[in-house]
């Protein structure tokens, strides 16, 4: 394996643990900032926000070296972690949550790009894959890590280790990536001229809200766990390594099957993975054994789709819109984070907190994901496959 995709693994490994480890430790975070458990979503729901504000860097930086760009995202990762540690009270860390989010999806349009810059001919989608497994590999061990350090020491530390992660990424990328020419300037407007055609607004749709329905559900994983499941608190660790092992899995398959079969049809396949899921959290009685199904089967379903809808963007984008499409799959995931966390959060209010309710919440949207991705299948993929 190239070391030069391994630096990007490394950041994403940094991002995605930083995305996620906020599940995991919501009870402690909501507690020490003195608010409830559904205001506490909205620290979920600033570093999704930040996600979808932080892409405009690449309008403004597409003349730049990929290497440069990652060099620059990591270090406003380092910036927003550290303010996250330090936070003391609750809007303080709404806004370092945000800060946090800016370098996100800017950095895995950047990383996709760069992957299939690197990639032997036809294996895109493992190159790909090899990033997508770092934040993957982080929610198999670095957030269950980070939900350990809340229940044990302190829930600050997490975000300690992020920002030396991201310190460390910066180092890396300087070392092991070499300086990738910028991505062709299309100009300003060029940039975007990709999204004048009708398919790649099918697939940031699916995206959006297939997110939106898996984080009604995601975003209260922890308390989900505890209080229909039945898990004491020490064991929520153990359930979210579940949950990353899964994500790893459904990462890597995935991308395999992209590699050898459609792109949008591959994405359709894992939506409904996670749209069986949700239902299920619905319909189910807890219990720890069905509780612990779920949790990988769902999680197994968001990553299956992360490398096909970011290849299906990467194409779109061709012609000097390649950062961009890249990074518009990170606007539709952390923008359906932020709506999902918003929207599981009214459904709890509503239902007395019963926590079955957000898998009702979220089953619509990842349904319609669904219809949207197997109608790009059939209106443009199989056409190009005659």
């Amino acid at each position: 394996m190239k070391k030069s995709l391994l630096s990007i693994a490394a950041g994403a490994f940094v991002l995605g643990a930083a995305e996620f480890v906020m599940m995991g430790i919501l009870p402690q975070a909501a507690s020490a900032t003195h608010v409830s458990i559904p205001t506490a979503g909205h620290f979920i729901s600033a570093y999704a926000i930040g996600v979808c504000v932080g892409v405009t860097m690449l309008v403004f930086g597409r003349k730049t070296s990929p290497k440069h760009l990652v060099i620059l995202f990591m270090a406003l990762a380092l910036i927003g972690n550290a303010m996250s540690a330090a936070a003391p009270n609750a809007i303080v860390l709404v806004i370092a949550r945000f800060i946090a989010g800016l370098p996100h999806g800017a950095f895995f349009g950047t990383g996709t790009v760069i992957a299939k810059a690197l990639a032997d001919k036809g294996h895109e989608g493992k190159a790909v894959s090899v990033m997508v497994t770092g934040q993957t590999i982080a929610n198999m061990f670095g957030v269950p890590a980070g939900t350990l350090l809340a229940e044990y020491l302190d829930w600050r530390l997490a975000f300690v280790i992020l920002a030396l992660g991201s310190a460390l990424t910066i180092v890396l990328t300087l070392a092991w990536m070499p300086l990738i020419p910028a991505v062709p300037d299309a100009g300003l407007a060029g940039q975007f001229r990709f999204l004048a055609k009708p398919g790649p607004w099918l697939v940031l749709g699916a995206v959006f809200v297939g997110n939106s329905g898996v984080f009604c559900w995601w975003s209260y994983v922890s308390p989900w766990l505890q209080k229909t499941g039945g898990y004491d608190s020490q064991f929520v660790p153990l359930l979210m390594m579940l949950a990353g092992f899964g994500m790893v899995v459904g990462g890597l398959a995935g991308s395999h099957l992209a590699d050898r079969w459609l792109h949008a049809a591959t994405a359709s396949a894992g939506q409904a993975i996670s749209a069986i899921g949700l239902l299920m959290v619905f319909l189910v009685p807890g219990n720890l054994v069905t509780c612990a199904i779920l949790t990988f089967w769902i999680a197994f379903g968001l990553f299956f789709i992360n490398g096909p809808q970011m290849l299906l963007m990467a194409d779109a984008g061709k012609g000097g819109g390649e950062l961009i499409g890249g990074a518009a799959v990170q606007i539709g995931f952390n923008g359906g984070n932020a709506v999902g966390s918003l929207v599981g959060g009214m459904a709890l209010n509503a239902s007395g907190m019963n926590y079955h309710v957000t898998g009702l919440a979220g089953l619509p949207f990842t349904v319609v994901a669904v219809l949207l991705l197997a109608t790009f299948a059939l209106r443009y993929e199989r056409k190009e496959a005659r």
